[in-house]
């Protein structure tokens, strides 16, 4: 295996087509979820589901799952039951973060949010309905690795999503509304409520992909870093874009009075850590093969420096 340091890795990407490489991802993506949720009864109910999930977005979760998988020499098709998991995940977690009980927000993609569409009652049972689709189609659905692994991935995903993840980052996030929070508890909401799933999504594609226990571990730094930072870019972009980029409702930190990096460090320091924790990332792709740590370059690049 060819060594190549962090400044390599940075200049293999110069050439490489990443807006082709992310749409190619997201209609292979889109297919599989259209494919694995189609309509039935009852219908509102899978209305709802495939609303909010077949609405487009860039697929990072999904596409840091294939890309984890290629990079360890796993087939992309052993990978996409659980990158169209992460990305069910995910879209649970929007319906249910944008209801008027926690962020009541009434856009997400460009368009109306769930609950503005089908109610809340529908929206939150739309959300505990996806929660439980994505662990049933890693189980059923994935082939060509062993059942062990398997049993890795759903535990992964769990945590993620559970108390020590999403949900408890959700939870530290909503109570520290209107009060004064330190950086300490400003890391730990961003690492659980962001940060892990992006997390699972890099760790759990290698695991499917065959890497060991090593290689694992390397990765999961990697993901650390790179969801840190898009939480940072994202409290960034929340005070410097507007709806319309966005495609959702802009400046709510700051009508909520949430604590955000640009609050805590201003806006040039919080560039300045988005930017070490992007650079940190990549160096954890060092020594692998430049040809498949591409992509898990440049969608590092693309964290730090993305406008919406």
């Amino acid at each position: 295996m060819a060594i190549a340091t962090a400044d390599e890795a940075k200049q293999s990407t110069s050439s490489f087509d990443f807006q082709g490489y992310m749409m190619e991802r997201a209609v292979m993506v889109n297919d599989a979820l259209d494919k694995a949720l189609p309509q039935r009864h009852p219908e509102v109910l899978l209305d709802a589901m495939r609303y909010s999930l077949l609405a487009g977005g860039k697929r990072v979760r999904p596409a840091l799952t294939l890309a984890a998988c290629e990079l360890v020499g796993g087939d992309i098709a052993c990978a996409m039951p659980t990158a169209c998991a992460m990305e069910v995940v995910h879209t649970m977690s929007l319906i249910h973060d944008d209801l008027p009980s926690m962020d009541n927000d009434d856009f997400r993609r460009g368009r109306p949010t769930n609950h503005k569409v089908y109610g809340e009652d529908i929206a939150i049972l739309a959300g505990d309905a996806l929660l439980s689709f994505a662990f049933e189609h890693v189980a059923r659905a994935t082939t060509g690795t062993s059942p062990e692994r398997v049993l890795r991935v759903i535990l992964e995903l769990g945590k993620a999503v559970g108390a020590d993840g999403l949900t408890g980052g959700q939870v530290v996030d909503i109570k520290s509304e209107n009060e004064e929070v330190g950086l300490e508890v400003l890391q730990y909401i961003h690492e659980h409520k962001t940060a892990a799933l992006l997390e699972a999504s890099v760790v759990c594609g290698a695991l499917v992909g065959g890497a060991d226990d090593v290689t694992v571990e390397k990765l999961r730094k990697y993901a650390r870093n790179i969801g840190l930072a898009f939480q940072v870019v994202d409290d960034i972009l929340d005070c410097t874009q507007t709806t319309e980029m966005l495609g959702k409702t802009a400046g709510k930190d700051i009508d909520v009075n949430k604590t955000t990096y640009p609050k805590l460090l201003g806006l040039e320091k919080s560039k300045q850590a988005a930017e070490d924790l992007i650079a940190e990332a990549i160096q954890q792709l060092d020594g692998f093969p430049p040809e498949k740590r591409t992509p898990l370059v440049a969608l590092a690049k693309y964290i730090g420096y993305r406008q919406n």
